[in-house]
């Protein structure tokens, strides 16, 4: 697992030990920033059920000027801070341990809004259309701000969660991403 292109390209990352995090393998990765990238001219980020943090330091590493990552682990937030401090990252970024429905609940009331939001939580407890329902309730996503969910191939999500509209779908062998978009246009 590395960082796959910018400023920290090559860097290696390194992964949580076990086996309840299931990190995006680079090949998906790299996909998945060419279809909202490749790279950024500044811009916010959330990386809601972070890992190891990889979605969101590669955001880092193409542009964006500051993500907070979120995960429910001990030791994923241990992990997310060595590879952030091994990039440098560590001052354009917040980490909190909390679980998603909470740490969205903080950040509305924060009333922070981003420009970019992944999402990859465990594929048995699968709960994006939810939190972007609650992301657009709350308006969370900057007016063209961008939704990514990484899945299992085999759920199916809906063309429009509230303002948010499908963009892209792909598959790649057992993971599938979705793209939505805020169109503000309710």
């Amino acid at each position: 697992m590395r960082v796959v292109s910018g400023v920290c390209k090559g860097r290696p990352l390194k992964a949580v030990p076990g086996n309840t995090t299931r990190p995006t393998t680079d090949k998906v990765k790299e996909a998945l920033f060419n279809m909202i990238g490749p790279y950024f001219d500044g811009g916010t980020g959330l990386d809601l059920f972070a890992g190891s943090g990889g979605l969101g330091i590669e955001g880092l590493s193409r542009g964006l000027e500051k993500v907070i990552f979120v995960d429910r682990e001990s030791k994923a937030i241990h992990v997310i801070q060595e590879n952030l401090k091994a990039c440098k990252f560590e001052e354009k970024t917040e980490v909190y341990r909390n679980d998603a429905d909470r740490a969205v609940k903080a950040l509305i009331k924060r009333g922070i809004t981003f420009d970019y939001i992944f999402l990859d939580p465990p594929y048995k407890k699968q709960q994006l259309v939810s939190l972007m329902e609650k992301m657009d309730q709350q308006e969370l996503v900057k007016e063209n701000g961008i939704i990514v969910c990484e899945h299992s191939f085999d759920v199916e999500l809906p063309q429009t969660v509230g303002r948010f509209n499908q963009i892209k779908h792909e598959k790649y062998g057992i993971i599938a991403v979705t793209i939505y978009s805020n169109s503000s246009n309710k």
